[in-house]
């Protein structure tokens, strides 16, 4: 074992960089910390421009290759991965909970094995891939989706092996290369990730694997010319920066940001529902993009579920993630937890009401907290707090309804608790949001487009929306008339 293996809960991972297929370090390292206990992972390899260019590089030799591998053969690698992360499921799921502190039960059950199936969807849905030819003036067109090059996908903390494969594993299937940036708070899962993919065949340099923080190697690959494809989940501060990065070379960018995502409760809806809809959004902590952090409750109906829903979320157990019985882990990172706490105790100094919480716990642990008497244009209804925190306001009627929910800069998701089918009819239609749930949550299909309207990211991946992106569009037009034999 060298020096640059960590032990993690007993699983082995390699703190290096993977470029073109071999491990690199660099002469500079980053701590990785758990949020469990605040206490030390280890030193992970610290890139910067000259890792970022080395990555990229690696992807440009290694892609007119791939590309011209056949779509078979490139979906039989891809579920060769689906097998190696089945293979890990255990150790994936111990570590990515050591990392970034979501639950390891939710990892075991759910996250992991949606891992595997990101690979197994893409791979599947190429070789399904068409579009039906259509003839112009007797003119045959015909449309294909052609491998566009490099990637630099960089991805977050908050859910990290599952959103960096949803978006390496269409890309690899649409036959680009993929330089991969995790979060510098949750480096882990992606180190294990290119094991797996070496293990499962992928060829050297088809997908690499980058560590560093922030800019600091960010810019250098996002400003790339090399890279034909720039993919970002996070925060709008960092898009608006990857953005103007880009721009000098047009790089075509998908960019999944933020929410401020409203949960409109009807009083004609089921109120068990409504309120265990509103108590699952505490899930991971509040650290989702897609959670309704902000209840919008019908008058007539809003004591007594503001009463229940106190009551079901009082019975939530917070604690060590590790554990079965634990509902609730730790934030991410002290920084966060900060973040967090500073956006309850200025709502708090500015007259709302905590109903439940409003207070951090022991070490980085938040308590799920329901602030009420807010207003409209409060810093804590306007910006993503990304924490167990949740605003409760009213409505009088379906227009007050919809004009608060889509009140925010934001238009990533929405939910919607009602039992009359007409009304989610009228009052989806005029939601701005690019996922709308009606008596449900996080139901999520990957052949559906996913992605946000206003701040809230630009574009849609899921199925042929994925390919669409990854793929440089090609239409070709042929004539009617048959073909001229050449001369000499």
């Amino acid at each position: 074992m060298t020096t640059h293996t960590l032990k993690v809960a007993g699983v082995a991972v390699d703190t290096r960089h993977w470029i073109g297929g071999e491990r690199v370090a660099s002469a500079g390292t980053f701590t990785d910390v758990s949020p469990i206990d605040g206490g030390t992972i280890g030193e992970i390899s610290r890139g910067t421009a000259k890792e970022a260019a080395a990555a990229v590089a690696a992807a440009r030799a290694a892609f007119p290759a791939w590309a011209a591998t056949p779509r078979a053969e490139r979906a039989r690698i891809l579920h060769a991965v689906a097998d190696g992360v089945e293979k890990r499921i255990e150790e994936l799921a111990i570590v990515e909970t050591t990392d970034n502190g979501a639950l390891l039960r939710s990892h075991r059950r759910g996250v992991m094995p949606r891992v595997a199936h990101n690979f197994r969807f893409f791979a599947d849905w190429l070789l399904t891939l068409d579009h039906e030819d259509f003839e112009t003036r007797g003119h045959t067109n015909q449309v294909s989706w052609d491998p566009a090059g490099p990637c630099v996908l960089i991805t977050p903390w908050n859910a990290p092996l599952m959103l960096a494969t949803w978006k390496v594993a269409p890309a690899l299937a649409a036959g680009d290369t993929v330089v991969l940036k995790p979060a510098e708070w949750s480096p882990l899962t992606a180190s294990l990730l290119a094991d797996i993919a070496a293990e499962a065949g992928l060829p050297d340099g088809v997908l690499n694997v980058v560590q560093g923080l922030g800019s600091e190697i960010g810019d250098a690959l996002t400003s790339h010319p090399d890279v034909r494809r720039i993919s970002f989940t996070g925060s709008v501060p960092t898009a608006r920066r990857i953005a103007a990065s880009a721009a000098a070379n047009l790089t075509p960018l998908s960019l999944e940001l933020g929410g401020k995502s409203p949960l409109l409760v009807f009083a004609d809806a089921d109120l068990d529902l409504a309120v265990d809809l509103a108590v699952e959004q505490y899930d991971n902590a509040g650290q989702v993009c897609l959670a309704a952090t902000r209840l919008l409750v019908e008058e007539s109906v809003a004591e007594e579920f503001t009463r229940r829903f106190a009551e079901k979320a009082g019975r939530l157990t917070q604690g060590d993630p590790r554990e079965e019985a634990t509902d609730i882990g730790p934030c991410i990172h002290p920084r966060q937890l900060e973040k967090i706490d500073g956006f309850v105790r200025r709502a708090l100094a500015n007259g709302a009401r905590a109903v439940i919480g409003g207070h951090p716990g022991d070490g980085q642990y938040y308590a799920p907290t329901l602030l009420t008497d807010v207003a409209q244009d409060s810093e804590i209804v306007q910006e993503e707090v990304f924490g167990p925190v949740l605003t409760l306001q009213t409505f009088t009627d379906e227009e007050e309804a919809v004009r608060l929910a889509d009140d925010t800069r934001f238009g990533l998701a929405a939910t919607l608790a009602t039992g009359d089918p007409e009304r989610a009819e009228r009052v989806t239609a005029r939601l701005v949001a690019g996922t709308v749930w009606v008596n449900c949550f996080f139901v999520r299909d990957l052949r559906a487009p996913f992605g946000g309207s206003r701040l809230s990211g630009v574009g849609r991946e899921g199925g042929t929306w994925s390919f669409d992106f990854y793929c440089d569009l090609k239409n070709t037009v042929t004539a009617p008339r048959g073909w001229s034999h050449s001369h000499g």
